[in-house]
Formats: C-alpha cells, structure tokens, sequence
C-alpha cells in the first residue's frame, strides 16, 4: 500500500504560516525535503511523512513548539482546501461534520480502519464528537491541527458554542497552557480516547456561510479530485500521475520521481517490482498511450508531440513512435486524416 498523502494546498498554508513566524522559506523546504514545484497546484499530493519532517522543520526554525497550533487557530481550512469551503457552505454543523467525513481525504489521507474519522457518541447524557484516527499518538500535532481548527473555524462566526471538556490520547507537551487558551475548556491528557464534549446546541448550529447552489458546484468538483485520488492506489498509478505534469520537461529520472514520492530510487524500483512493473515499463507505456492520443486525434504536430512525451529530439520520438504501433508518426497522422 502507498504512503499516505496530504493536500499541496495544507502544506502550503503551513509553510507561509512558518515564514510568517520567521522561519527562511527556501531552508523549511529543505529541511523537510519538498520541491516548491510540486506545490504550485493546491490540488497535488505531498507525502505524509513530507508533511511530518515539515511540522517539524517549522517547530526548530522558528523556536515555536506549539506552532501546529497556532497554525490551526489561525489559518482557515477554507483558505487551504476545497473542504473547507464545503464546510462553510453546509446548512449546520452536523452537516459540515459528514462533509469532512465524506471528503476529508482531500485534505489528508487518514488511516481509520474501517470507522469514519468522525464520529458523534451519547455517553450518559453527554455528546462527544470522537476522532478515530489509528495510532494518533505517532504524529500528536495532527490531533492538535484538527481539534484546533474544528473549534478555532467555527469561532470565527459565533461565539455560542462552548466545550465541555476535551480528551487526548497523547501526554501532555510542554506547552499545555496553549489548549488552555485555544479550547477553553477542562483538558485531560494521556486519555482513551482523542474527543471534545458538545452541547447538542453545537450540532444543529447554522452554518451556511456560502450560497446555498455553492454547495453543489464545489461538492462536484470534490468528488472528481476523490474519484482521482483513490484511482491512484498503486506505486504505479502515482509515478504516472507524477510524470504526466513532468514529461514536457523531459526530466522524468527515476531519481526525480522517487523524491516525489518522498522514497528512494531503489524503494520506488522495488516497490513498482512488487506491481509486476519497472520505472521504465511504465514511463514508455505512458509516453506511448499520449503519443497515440496527441497523433491519432490529429492534435499536435509530430515535433509538438515529441516535447509533449519528453523528447527533445523528435526523431527519436520518431523511433520510438515506430517501436510501439509499427507506424511512423507521419503515416499514421496521413491515415488519421483519410479515416476524418
């Protein structure tokens, strides 16, 4: 199974939120090993642990142990990620909830087992709002970000809704007078469990901060971007998608997409064995499937699609167009055009 990803969109929120503190933006992204290119898009992925060595990276650089939670208090998910605007745009507050159910992996994939990440429990006349998040103690400041955030976000448009109390799994860290302030509530630590208490107030509270026909337009392009991301499963599937926004720089090494995927040059070779493939299988399958789309269709020219594959010379793409359908390119543009 791949590695879990987060959205390019959080981490840069959590970068500039760093810089912002006076961490040095080229140094945080090299401590934490991410190629400001691959953050150009919001919508693209970052591997887990990238995000991990990044939280990190900004605690040491800008002297700020609490810094996840400043983050999360301060940065709206709707400024990071299409779910937060769902979330705003939701009728109540149990609905923002199901949203973040149904699409939080938009903003990071999270193991849960089989539970969803959110879940409201009835306890002796009290309502609890749980996170089901696997082996939450591995990575804390994920737990501080979401709790930080759910109540920090809504915060910022009323003042009506008030913690009972709030438990954590992990210990108490140094900075623990930090929750005090964000959640203002009473904090047990080392608990069973990662949960806030609600007023059933909380549940049914207005949201809706957006149109309500905003709804419908943003849910669907969520769903398009879901739909990608769990197509993308395989070890395969992720270096294609990384090489389609990369072959027309004709730098498509095996070294450059392994560190895109936050792994060495022989982990991806052994992870892509492991599917029954190789690097190179899948990087000529891949320039042969655009090639037939861009030559077939009659969309480009033979040079055009030589630099659209990666070639800079397009008469080895001339040969290798040859080598997969036994045609030159040429001819079968000729035969394209007679069968239109």
């Amino acid at each position: 199974m791949s590695e879990a990803t987060v959205s390019a969109g959080v981490v840069t929120g959590l970068i500039d939120f760093a810089v912002g503190e006076g961490a040095d933006r080229a140094t945080i992204h090299a401590h934490a090993q991410i190629d400001p290119s691959a953050l150009a898009d919001h919508d693209n992925r970052i591997a887990m642990s990238r995000y991990r060595a990044l939280i990190m990276a900004a605690k040491e650089l800008t002297g700020n142990p609490a810094i996840a939670l400043h983050y999360a208090e301060q940065i709206d998910l709707s400024e990071l990620s299409l779910v937060g605007l769902i979330t705003r745009s939701s009728p109540t507050m149990l609905d923002a909830l199901s949203q973040l159910n149904r699409y939080g992996e938009l903003v990071m994939e999270i193991d849960t087992g089989t539970r969803q990440r959110f879940e409201i429990v009835q306890e002796n006349g009290e309502i609890w709002m749980v996170d089901n998040r696997s082996a939450p103690n591995e990575f804390p400041e994920l737990t501080e970000i979401t709790f930080a955030r759910l109540i920090s976000g809504q915060r910022r448009f009323t003042d009506k809704l008030a913690l009972g109390a709030l438990e954590f799994t992990h210990p108490a860290p140094p900075y623990a007078v930090e929750y005090d302030r964000i959640f203002q509530a009473p904090v047990t630590f080392e608990g069973r469990r990662n949960a806030m208490q609600l007023d059933e107030s909380w549940l049914t509270h207005p949201v809706a901060l957006t149109p309500s026909y905003m709804f419908g337009i943003l849910t669907k392009r969520a769903d398009e971007l879901l739909e990608t991301l769990r197509a993308a499963t395989t070890f395969r599937a992720k270096a294609e998608s990384l090489l389609m926004t990369m072959l027309h720089s004709g730098d498509v090494s095996v070294s450059r997409i392994a560190a895109k995927m936050a792994m060495s040059r022989q982990t991806l070779y052994r992870k892509l064995r492991a599917e029954g493939t190789t690097f190179q299988a899948v990087l000529d399958e891949l320039r042969c499937k655009l090639a037939l789309d861009y030559i077939e269709g009659g969309k480009v020219s033979v040079n055009q699609a030589a630099y659209l594959t990666g070639f800079s010379d397009p008469s080895a793409f001339s040969r290798a167009f040859r080598r997969w359908t036994g045609k030159s390119p040429r001819t079968m543009i000729q035969e394209s055009k007679i069968l239109s």
